[in-house]
């Protein structure tokens, strides 16, 4: 890959609970996603990113901690809460390296850690959700501190308990997608640094509550949007989750018309940041940088909405642990599709060697980066683990997963992956030799990632 002398700007994007099918140029042709398109047409797209899932219903806290340390889910600290000092983040690792660190968004991380991964940052947000057009937010304080408190009633209308909300301030009725696509393009249009810049947007969206600008949901009025393929009434397996908040989000059984209303929404808001992330995009190229900057975009997770009856992330479903991956920009291959399988905490050290930087020694992925130029095979086995109640492997074609119910109720599954993405045909049988194999890859596994000491391990182990 060529790069020029001079190392690149680097903007790097988030999304929040957005499923790898939502980019109408990589399939799906019920969206409206331009912004994106242009991007695939533009770069080079993964098509087989993963999470490890998470040993929390907060996927998103340990998925974003992987991101920034580059390290695999047990190597984590806790759940991602904070992160140690030890742990190099990505930000840490460019300033030290030149660049000058801009981060706005999400942060679900702990405060310490996003002083230590940025130069500057504003309308930082220290949470998982909350209502888009009333976001809390800090600006990036050097001291650490973020002290600021701000009185908030959460529901004002039944109670008067008053809850002490850590933050500068709050921007009411401004959706939270507008608030931190300007951010970001107040700081592209003021930097006039010589050192490159290394930008972090995190967007809350389409984290629900899925709402958007009404222009936003006006564009989908007759539009068609249909129930995926995989969708059920019921959960396929004994799920110990079943009244998580995520999967409360809808009325058991699951409903067609329940289903394609919240698709409508959530297709809706990534039209609205797909619309959001133009307007960066469109700065870029009005200040002559954008050749010369290097753009990631991904999500922390995906979303169930429906396939398979669940509506959230919190399980080993391709809708739920498979999100989107684009590198476009400097240096990058325009228009090319990758279907090597990478998880997102290999990121980190592909960056480090696009960029001839070192790896740290911290950092536990490994690096993609001959992905982009040839056709190999990246990660053969996949791990995933969800609390004390799911564990999965994925070797070559095929998955496996284990779930263990509530009160102790055992559900096996296996998909070809290969041939059958939407994971519509369970081969499982009990003397199925494959069955065997997979189960003997998963203990291997296991003990390679770690998967031993934490509580949920022992609790799920124990019971399996």
């Amino acid at each position: 890959m060529n790069m020029s002398e001079k190392a690149p700007n680097i903007l790097f994007i988030v999304t929040d609970d957005q499923r790898y099918d939502t980019i109408n140029a990589l399939g799906n042709e019920e969206i409206i996603t331009p912004n994106f398109d242009r991007l695939v047409s533009e770069g080079t797209s993964f098509l087989n990113a993963y999470i490890p899932c998470g040993l929390t219903g907060a996927v998103c806290m340990p998925s974003r901690a992987m991101i920034h340390t580059g390290k695999g889910l047990y190597g984590l600290q806790g759940n991602g809460e904070d992160i140690p000092c030890q742990d190099t983040l990505l930000g840490e690792h460019l300033i030290r390296h030149g660049y000058h660190a801009f981060g706005t968004g999400k942060w679900h991380n702990g405060p310490s850690s996003y002083t230590r991964s940025f130069t500057e940052g504003d309308n930082a947000f220290f949470s998982g959700m909350w209502d888009h057009w009333n976001v809390p937010v800090c600006k990036h304080d050097p001291t650490g501190e973020y002290d600021n408190v701000i009185n908030f009633v959460m529901d004002f209308y039944n109670a008067k308990d008053v809850t002490k909300i850590y933050c500068d301030s709050f921007n009411p009725g401004i959706h939270s997608s507008n608030l931190l696509a300007d951010t970001t393009i107040q700081f592209l249009e003021n930097y006039e640094g010589t050192a490159p810049f290394f930008c972090y947007t995190a967007f809350l969206a389409p984290h629900d509550p899925r709402t958007m600008p009404q222009e936003f949901h006006n564009m989908y009025d007759g539009r068609k949007v249909s129930v995926p393929a995989n969708f059920l009434p019921e959960y396929p397996v004994s799920y110990g989750d079943g009244r998580i908040r995520d999967e409360m989000l809808a009325p058991y059984p699951r409903t067609p018309e329940r289903i394609i209303a919240e698709l409508t929404d959530y297709y809706a808001m990534i039209t609205h940041v797909d619309h959001e992330i133009g307007r960066i995009l469109d700065v870029l190229r009005k200040k002559g940088l954008y050749e010369d900057t290097l753009i990631i975009f991904c999500s922390d997770n995906g979303l169930g909405l429906g396939s398979h009856a669940f509506m959230g992330k919190q399980n080993h479903f391709e809708h739920s642990i498979k999100v989107p991956l684009i590198f476009a920009g400097s240096g990058i291959p325009r228009g090319r599709t990758v279907t090597a399988n990478v998880y997102l905490h290999d990121i980190y050290p592909t960056l480090c060697e696009l960029l001839g930087l070192d790896i740290p020694a911290s950092v536990e992925g490994r690096s993609f980066l001959k992905c982009f130029s040839t056709n190999v095979q990246h990660r053969e086995e996949l791990y995933y683990s969800y609390g004390s109640t799911i564990r999965s492997i994925r070797s070559g074609d095929y998955k496996l997963m284990e779930y263990i119910g509530l009160n102790g109720e055992r559900s096996s599954l296996l998909y070809d992956i290969a041939h059958d993405s939407m994971e519509l045909h369970d081969l499982f049988a009990p003397d199925e030799p494959l069955v065997a194999e997979l189960r003997t890859r998963l203990l291997v596994v296991r003990e390679q990632e770690g998967d031993v000491n934490r509580p949920e391990s022992r609790m799920f182990w124990e019971r399996y």
